[in-house]
């Protein structure tokens, strides 16, 4: 499949790699930066534009991989092509592109994507919907060459995987900098505390993270919770997270009961 990626940031430098990987020709990178498009482009051996005048009609498919606040304007611009368009966004609707076209969907992946490190495509939940199922079907058909797991997933399930994933991958991630704040506050390295945090991430692949909880609230361990609040007491906003967190997690073991 002939393949345009409007934008150059993260999720659009992972989908147009796993489409070059996968047989399909790139055919341009859009951005309004072109320094960003020329670079994505030069390593799927595509053309590089910032201007959607430039478009090549020669594609079957815009895949708008950018800001949720670009979208709706480019969709604008790109539905005169008369071509498939998707966004990759995983917060908003179908709606926002078929008010435009009749051809559109959504292609959104579950995952946390970061330029400078690779990911396993093969591995990545690709989310699908289609505004018919002409346009499903050939969504489908095109996820499936890059990923082993596909699903077809509707505008209001989407925007719940969506909160979900920012539970599980967003927050964690900050108390991530909380911990390495607190090691380096005394003169540790966060290194001592990857291997935690790596168990902590595959033990939830085998159980639930109900029956993964452990810690000093999962057994309601008043001794060792005080002394962590003494600790945090010069950080009143930390000291009520901790409080927040812990008391969700005992009501949360309680309920188990």
């Amino acid at each position: 499949m002939r393949i345009t990626i409007i934008g150059s940031g993260n999720v659009a430098t992972h989908f147009a790699a796993a489409f070059k990987n996968a047989g399909h020709k790139i055919v341009q990178v859009y951005s309004r930066n072109l320094d960003h498009a020329a670079l994505l482009a030069y390593h799927v051996k595509a053309e590089p534009i910032d201007n959607l005048e430039a478009i090549n009609t020669e594609t079957d498919i815009f895949v708008i991989a950018t800001s949720d606040g670009q979208i709706d304007l480019l969709a604008s611009a790109l539905s005169i092509y008369n071509k498939t368009m998707v966004h990759t966004s995983g917060a908003t609707g179908l709606a926002t592109l078929s008010q435009y076209t009749e051809l559109s969907g959504v292609f959104y992946p579950l995952q946390t994507l970061s330029k400078n490190r690779e990911v396993d495509f093969l591995t990545v939940p690709i989310c699908i919907e289609g505004c018919n199922e002409t346009i499903t079907k050939q969504l489908l058909d095109l996820a499936r060459t890059i990923s082993n797991k596909v699903y077809l997933v509707n505008s209001e399930q989407r925007k719940i995987l969506h909160l979900s994933a920012v539970f599980a991958c967003n927050f964690p991630n900050y108390l991530y900098s909380v911990a390495e704040q607190l090691l380096k506050q005394n003169n540790l390295d966060f290194d001592i505390i990857r291997p935690l945090i790596l168990e902590t991430a595959q033990k939830v692949q085998q159980f639930l993270p109900n029956e993964a909880q452990t810690g000093p609230a999962a057994r309601n361990d008043t001794v060792t919770m005080d002394a962590h609040l003494q600790l945090l007491g010069a950080n009143p906003v930390l000291e009520n997270m901790y409080k927040l967190i812990s008391q969700l997690i005992i009501k949360n073991q309680e309920a188990k009961h």
